[in-house]
C-alpha cells in the first residue's frame, strides 16, 4: 500500500487545484490571492459589465505576472539566449570528370 500526500488548494469551500508539491500548492494560492486583488482593482474601473469577463482578465493577469511587472517598468525582461551557431557543413571536393 503506498501513501500519497497530496496538498488541496481550495478557495471558500470549493477545491480549486491538488497537487504533490507543497512549494506548487503554495504558488499557486499566491497567484489566486493575486487573482483575488486584482479583480477588486479591475471592479473599481468599472469597465466591465460582467464579472465574469473581470475574473477572467484578474486571472489572466496574475498568471502572467512576470510579464506585468516588466510591462510596467517594475522588473526587467530577460536577456534572450544568445543563439546557437549554426553548423557549417564542410564542402566536399570537387571531382573533375575530365581525367
Amino acid at each position: 500500500m503506498a501513501v500519497i500526500v497530496k496538498y488541496v488548494v481550495e478557495r471558500n469551500g470549493e477545491e480549486k487545484m491538488t497537487f504533490t508539491s507543497k512549494a506548487e500548492a503554495d504558488a499557486y494560492d499566491k497567484m489566486l490571492d493575486m487573482a483575488d486583488e486584482l479583480f477588486e482593482l479591475l471592479g473599481k474601473s468599472e469597465l466591465f459589465e460582467q464579472e465574469e469577463k473581470q475574473e477572467e482578465l484578474a486571472m489572466f493577469l496574475a498568471q502572467h505576472k512576470e510579464d506585468v511587472l516588466c510591462a510596467l517598468g517594475a522588473k526587467r525582461k530577460p536577456a534572450p539566449a544568445p543563439a546557437k551557431p549554426k553548423a557549417v557543413k564542410e564542402a566536399k571536393p570537387a571531382v573533375d570528370d575530365a581525367a
